[in-house]
């Protein structure tokens, strides 16, 4: 394994060592734990209710299937996917504990308590055995990892043969007259709502910051695919604002 002590990333704008990324991202997410639910709704325009669900639809889950949702924080994945799977199991894994905790206070989460796991881990290093679930999740988590090719090397090997990945994440605009108004939006705009409502300007500022650095729809696919999943492809949602990759273990 080669050496990363002065191997460096991006957090938002900011270039930093690789070693201070995932405590960075864990201040900002302690920060905005008890508002997550809300800042969904600030970052995407209230729309990613319709995203999850559409990400929901092309999934098709099935009764019985077990599901890893990492970077599951506050369960919204999870709960849409036992409600439509009728019968399964879902193993909620996020880095951040108290993302966790505002999951397990949810109503959804005391109903479907013998069908859930809050697991607090690391995407890059998942403490779960090869070939031990059906279905991989990662919504709006995986822009903030600090290896994202790691993180998806590991979903291959914790997902069985025939099983899925998913990943739902903000992406880019295809237009770029589109892509600037998309971005004075989110940089004049969602800071703002972040200090407003959750008495947080920072961690909103860092969050559109991550967004415009993550790859484009056609990079993160050759990433998915890099990790071994076949038959990869995304569907573009609300014009590319946001994007879901699919592929599978075969």
């Amino acid at each position: 394994m080669s050496d990363r002590s002065d191997s460096t990333t991006h957090f938002g704008f900011e270039t930093v060592p690789e070693h201070e990324k995932a405590g960075r991202v864990q201040g900002v997410f302690n920060s905005v734990a008890s508002k997550y639910d809300i800042m969904n709704d600030v970052m995407s325009m209230g729309i990613h209710r319709i995203w999850k669900d559409a990400m929901m639809d092309w999934l098709a889950p099935r009764t019985g299937q077990r599901l890893l949702d990492v970077a599951g924080g506050t369960g919204d994945i999870s709960f849409r996917f036992l409600k439509r799977a009728g019968r399964g199991h879902s193993t909620v894994l996020d880095l951040t504990a108290p993302m966790l905790i505002e999951g397990r206070k949810r109503a959804e989460a005391e109903q479907m308590a013998d069908s859930l796991d809050w697991v607090t881990g690391d995407a890059m290093a998942l403490p779960f055995k090869d070939n031990t679930f059906d279905v991989y999740t990662i919504s709006f988590g995986i822009r903030n990892v600090t290896r994202p090719q790691e993180a998806l090397n590991e979903a291959y090997r914790v997902l069985k043969p025939g099983g899925r990945l998913m990943v739902l994440e903000f992406s880019q605009l295809p237009n770029d007259g589109m892509q600037k108004l998309y971005d004075l939006y989110s940089f004049n705009v969602i800071p703002r709502m972040g200090k407003l409502i959750a008495g947080d300007y920072d961690s909103y500022q860092y969050l559109v910051e991550s967004i415009r650095n993550f790859p484009d729809q056609d990079t993160f696919l050759e990433m998915v695919k890099t990790a071994g999943f076949a038959n990869a492809k995304y569907r573009n949602l609300s014009l590319g604002i946001a994007a879901l990759h699919s592929g599978w273990k075969i």
